[in-house]
């Protein structure tokens, strides 16, 4: 069995990916002094998908349900941070290594900490030919996208492009397909990136978006 180690959470009612992108607005009290303390440490924390219950606390007086996410996770590694104002943080994070839950535990000021063991990393699978149509239409969206693009602007998908590697195409479809929460946290608990790229060809060609020949 791998090491434990421990980690901050950040219950959120998305699904980070490795090598994703995630941009943040922090202004909870909790999520401050957790991202301040990282960001000084270097150290990455945790996202975690919510089943139950609201990214924000509700204020004093409303009705609240518990907290509860899903046990796998991505590691959060901090690359940009800007304070515009007191309490109010702008953080850029990028998507790490995959975790698995092992114990969590809510602390009085409402952060969750929890022990965790890494999930293994992706193997280097090369596209296979039946699905070298779903790497193109992520190509031909990225060229969109840049075409697209304002001086400014961040793409969702960003260097280093990994277009011969199953799982890193299948995680930037991920990262933009119109799907709940709930169906992406599906594909991050896939451990075979083949069958997780096999997956995403057969969810697009459900929603009829455009693949095409190379």
């Amino acid at each position: 069995m791998p090491d434990t180690f421990q980690l901050p959470l950040f219950p959120l009612q998305t699904v980070l990916f490795p090598g994703g992108v995630l941009p943040l607005r922090i202004f909870e009290v909790r999520y401050l002094d957790l991202i301040q303390r990282c960001q000084k440490e270097g150290a990455p924390f945790g996202v975690v998908c919510l089943t139950q219950g609201s990214e924000v606390r509700q204020a004093p007086g409303e009705a609240a349900s518990a907290e509860a996410f899903h046990p796998i996770g991505t590691l959060a590694h901090i690359e940009a941070y800007e304070r515009p104002q007191p309490g109010l943080m702008l953080i850029r994070c990028r998507g790490g290594r995959r975790f698995r839950l092992l114990r969590s535990e809510q602390m009085k000021h409402g952060l969750w900490t929890g022990e965790a063991e890494y999930l293994a990393d992706d193997p280097v699978v090369p596209v296979p030919q039946d699905l070298v149509p779903v790497r193109v239409g992520l190509q031909r969206l990225l060229q969109h996208m840049q075409a697209q693009a304002q001086p400014g602007d961040e793409l969702p998908i960003q260097a280093p492009l990994q277009w011969d590697d199953c799982g890193w195409v299948a995680h930037r479809w991920c990262d933009i397909l119109p799907v709940s929460p709930q169906l992406k946290q599906q594909f991050l608990a896939v451990d075979n990136p083949l069958i997780r790229l096999e997956l995403v060809g057969d969810l697009l060609a459900r929603l009829k978006i455009g693949t095409g020949p190379e």
